[in-house]
C-alpha cells in the first residue's frame, strides 16, 4: 500500500463531493493525483489545505475562474497579491449587491401577484399573468 490519501478520505477532511474533487482535478485547480498501483488516486496535506481553499471561495459564490486567480494569488504572496485580491473581492461584492437587488425586485413581483390573487379580484391569475409577460414586472 502507498503513501497517501484516499480521495474518499479527502471528501470526508475537505467536506467536498468526490465527483467534484475529479472534476476540480479534470479542469486544473487541484493537481493531477498520485497513482497507486492499482491506480486508486492518493492526495497530500498540501491537496486538503488547497482543495478547503477552493471549496471556502465556491461557498463565498467565486467563478472558477476567480478560484483559479485566487490560488495564484494565494501562491503569489505579498503586497500585489494583496492588491489583486481585494480587486477580486471588490468585485465580486458588487455582483452579490446586484444579483441581491434582482432578488428583491423578483420578491416585490411575486408577493404583488400572490396578494392579488389571494384578494380574488381579478379575472385571471395575476402570478400566470406575470409568468407569462402578460403583465408588466
Amino acid at each position: 500500500m502507498q503513501a497517501g490519501i484516499a480521495i474518499g478520505a479527502l471528501s470526508q477532511r475537505t467536506g467536498c463531493n468526490i465527483e467534484t474533487i475529479r472534476y476540480y482535478e479534470r479542469i486544473g485547480l487541484l493537481p493531477k493525483a498520485a497513482r497507486t498501483d492499482g491506480r486508486f488516486r492518493r492526495y497530500g496535506v498540501e491537496d486538503v489545505t488547497r482543495l478547503r481553499f477552493i471549496r471556502r471561495a465556491r461557498q463565498l459564490g467565486f467563478a472558477l475562474d476567480d478560484v483559479r486567480q485566487l490560488l495564484r494569488l494565494a501562491a503569489a504572496e505579498g503586497e500585489d497579491a494583496c492588491v489583486e485580491t481585494r480587486r477580486l473581492a471588490t468585485a465580486h461584492v458588487a455582483e452579490i449587491r446586484a444579483k441581491i437587488a434582482d432578488l428583491r425586485a423578483m420578491q416585490r413581483v411575486l408577493s404583488d401577484a400572490i396578494r392579488e390573487c389571494e384578494a380574488g379580484q381579478r379575472p385571471a391569475c395575476p402570478l400566470l399573468e406575470v409568468l407569462s409577460n402578460e403583465r408588466a414586472a
